[in-house]
């Protein structure tokens, strides 16, 4: 089998079995079934695309993690160095063909020929100066000027997120895919607003029903310059949400009442005292990663998070090697929200004990994730902190759980899921070599 065009690959969030299904054939091509991979998480699901390896060898098992030298949290970080291991495209670029990532998590400093990422300037009075980060130079400002906007990173996530933040990648892509001074023989991006209404409103409300509708309509005019520009393409979702239809579970506080979780005291918040904490977690929707200062604590500290309300289960280190997450630097414990649920990070019942962060959209501060920034509160823009606003999640796998792809390629046998399916790209692609 010899593949000489070059190809595109669409990672659409959230795009789950059941939402393929609601939106039918795109521009003829037919979706089909694929488990989803655990955690169902962005990016343990994009670094175990990009390596063909579990969260194990790769290392992220999250979109957050703890650093055990630094003792202290962070999320949503972009370096490519947190992703270890080989990349499906190594032989493609010794060989001498290009590879682009755009709006890829975890692509800064890849070792790509293209990339672009959204790298906002946080200024020190508390704006923010929207921004990307591009290679070559010049790209950002390029696409920038050739779409007549930069991109709209308010719509990227937050109470304003929509639409918007897929349709400028889009027309980027498109932009990139067209000058055959750019377009890279494998283009990797990622369409994130399916995500966000199914989130907020759950994955059978008619506000999903749009965004599916709307997401359709994008895979279509990306099937339609793929095919002018010689390109063939692969879409594939990552996670399938499923209905919250209960409250969260909040194991930081039980943690904290325990005597595991400490705090240190600015004016009257209660901010997170990392340094000498025995035990928290690090909540990332369905999932919650518990770090444990001392190993003899592991025990106890799994006792107290089974007996949360809301938590599911806790997977110590053998549960979580039989599942392909026991990064030997990644969580001692696991904990998993039962069906329906959720894990929240707030260890305070007193909302005057808050940080002042709580408030805000702060994706790097927060020791969590925080689906409550999806809407606004009171007054705006500060965001919600009604936890009862959110309908949907995810990061479990298992029955109900799948998720889709579909590819203008023929790909050997029958992906089960993003591993083998990116591996079967792999092999198609260097059959070409």
């Amino acid at each position: 089998m010899t593949m000489r065009r070059k190809v595109l690959i669409v990672e659409a969030a959230a795009l789950g079995a059941r939402q393929a299904e609601a939106m039918g054939p795109v521009a003829g091509l037919e979706f089909r079934r694929m488990a989803s991979l655990f955690p169902a998480l962005t990016c343990p699901v994009q670094a175990s695309f990009r390596t063909e390896a579990l969260p194990c060898f790769h290392g992220v098992e999250g979109n957050g993690f703890f650093a055990r030298r630094m003792l202290r949290p962070f999320f949503w970080e972009q370096a490519s160095s947190l992703v270890y291991g080989r990349r499906i495209w190594e032989r493609l670029r010794a060989s001498g063909r290009r590879v682009g990532m755009m709006f890829w998590q975890q692509s800064l400093g890849e070792s790509v020929d293209l990339v672009l990422s959204p790298r906002p300037i946080h200024k020190h009075g508390g704006r923010m100066m929207m921004d990307c980060l591009g290679r070559p130079d010049g790209l950002y400002d390029r696409l920038r000027e050739h779409l007549g906007r930069p991109f709209p990173l308010m719509h990227y996530w937050g109470p304003l997120a929509s639409i918007a933040s897929s349709e400028w990648i889009v027309q980027a892509v498109a932009d990139v895919m067209r000058d055959q001074a750019l377009s890279p023989d494998l283009l990797l991006t990622y369409l994130p607003h399916l995500d966000y209404d199914l989130q907020r409103y759950g994955p059978d409300a008619p506000q999903a029903a749009r965004a599916i509708a709307e997401a359709r309509g994008l895979l279509e005019r990306l099937v339609g310059v793929a095919e002018d520009t010689g390109y063939d393409l692969v879409v594939f979702g990552d996670y399938a949400i499923v209905p919250v239809t209960r409250p969260p579970a909040y194991p930081n506080r039980a943690l904290r009442e325990a005597g595991f979780f400490e705090v240190y005291r600015v004016r009257r918040h209660a901010y997170p005292d990392f340094f000498h904490s025995r035990a928290f977690v690090v909540a990332d929707h369905e999932l919650g990663f518990v770090y444990v200062r001392d190993p003899r604590d592991v025990g106890a500290v799994a006792e107290c998070l089974a007996a949360v309300p809301g938590v599911g289960s806790v997977l110590d280190r053998e549960h979580q090697r039989r599942s392909g997450v026991d990064d030997p630097e990644g969580a001692d414990l696991i904990v998993l929200a039962e069906s329906g649920g959720w894990v929240a990070y707030p260890w305070w019942t007193d909302p005057a004990e808050a940080p002042d962060y709580v408030g805000h959209v702060d994706i790097h501060n927060k020791p969590g994730y925080d689906p409550c920034e999806l809407f606004f509160g009171f007054p705006p823009p500060r965001v919600s902190q009604d936890v009862a606003r959110v309908k949907g999640t995810h990061g479990r796998d298992g029955p109900g759980r799948d998720v889709a792809w579909c590819s203008t390629l023929d790909l050997p046998g029958e992906p089960v899921h993003a591993m083998s399916l990116a591996k079967a790209i792999q092999d198609v692609m260097e059959a070409g070599l």
